[in-house]
């Protein structure tokens, strides 16, 4: 197709996950498309997984990222929301079918419908298939990369305020945690607690306090304490320590997990007050074992389960975020192989605070260029 677009990544060679410069091509801007310049990208724990092939066998190489924040740089005849000059972000989906029930209601992140292609549900910013005609290459490709072309109804419009690096985990973390928090109504007042502070956990307490909550914040490292605090938490448990547990038992309204590894959900569970509701976001690779009917129906607790959120929801957490003053705490790297080795490396450890997110603009064009010139020197 003529007029694609030539695009610079860092891509997973394997399922190795180790990374290596790779190009290809996005689709020429369609009359209802935007054509991104991505100054900044977001590496999220999902990045990682799908990446290594642990969400089932993929294609490479494969280009991950879904916190992606940059300068519309073009725009199709059709575009009503964004002009040149504006700020786009674009988070984990980029198209669904539109139509059916999920999809009309804004929640397109569930949908069950069926596009006119055949394809159903929603497509992934990265390793979904797709058409060749919306997709050279029949593979979405994400945000570790120079640019991204997608439909305006799947990006929103970041406020300049935002168009900074702290602000591209929004478009995953942030939306993860606002979504479920408006559903659940928090509001001034409420106890909240948020179990894990990590990439999202961080992210929950701004937006739990910015919404009215009292937030505990349960985790088990100590060093972490201060940090929470600083973050807006009135308590913090450290849940290694049995009389901080127990002073803590039933204390609160909504508890939001969004614990990624093996843990006892019905441990977490006792913090709640009776007729409490638990979100889980985080993704265990087991299943819940221990968990008792009674244990729910003994004391009236809900345990219910969230992801992301639709584009209507994502243009009001951007909103509500520039409104606060709400970012993201983030080490900034460049946009290398080597950098990205490292950092997927220590996000496994839980050792960044709290989001790595890479300086795509700055350095990922003129890296790939150079070194594409010195490999073909030396050849």
């Amino acid at each position: 197709m003529s007029g694609q677009i030539l695009c610079k990544s860092i891509s997973c060679a394997d399922s190795s996950g180790k990374m290596c410069f790779h190009s290809f091509n996005r689709r020429a801007v369609l009359p209802s498309d935007i054509h991104i310049k991505i100054r900044y990208s977001g590496v999220c724990h999902s990045d990682i997984h799908c990446g290594k092939g642990d969400w089932g066998k993929k294609i490479y190489p494969l280009c991950t990222g879904h916190e992606i924040l940059g300068d519309v740089i073009a725009v199709g005849s059709d575009v009503k929301k964004f002009k040149v000059g504006d700020v786009g972000g674009v988070g984990c989906f980029v198209d669904s079918c539109r139509e059916c029930e999920e999809c009309k209601e804004g929640d397109q992140q569930y949908c069950s419908g069926t596009n006119s292609n055949g394809l159903s549900g929603f497509r992934g910013t990265y390793a979904h298939k797709e058409t060749e005609k919306l997709v050279p290459g029949g593979i979405t490709q994400g945000g570790y990369s120079t640019d991204i072309v997608v439909d305006e109804n799947f990006a929103v419009k970041v406020p300049e305020s935002l168009n900074r690096p702290e602000a591209a985990p929004l478009l995953c973390a942030g939306i993860t945690c606002f979504s479920p928090f408006i559903q659940a109504g928090i509001r001034p007042g409420m106890k909240v607690a948020v179990a894990g502070l990590g990439g999202l956990g961080h992210m929950a307490v701004k937006i739990a306090k910015k919404l009215g909550a009292e937030v505990t914040v349960l985790t088990r490292s100590p060093s972490k304490v201060e940090s929470a605090m600083a973050m807006g938490a009135s308590n913090v448990v450290v849940t290694s320590n049995e009389a901080e547990v127990k002073a803590a038992a039933k204390s609160v309204n909504l508890l939001y997990n969004c614990i990624s590894a093996s843990h006892d959900m019905v441990f977490y569970l006792s913090f709640l007050k009776n007729r409490g509701t638990m979100i889980v976001v985080g993704l265990p690779p087991e299943p819940i074992a221990n968990l008792k009917a009674g244990t729910l129906a003994g004391r009236g607790l809900s345990i219910k389960g969230s992801m992301l959120g639709g584009m209507k929801s994502t243009q009001e957490m951007i909103d509500f975020c520039a409104r606060h003053g709400i970012v993201s705490d983030i080490e900034l790297i460049p946009a290398t192989p080597e950098a990205v080795d490292v950092a997927w490396e220590r996000t496994m450890k839980s050792d960044v605070k709290y989001r790595f997110v890479l300086d795509t603009a700055a350095t990922l064009g003129q890296e790939f260029d150079e070194r594409a010139a010195k490999k073909a020197k030396l050849s």
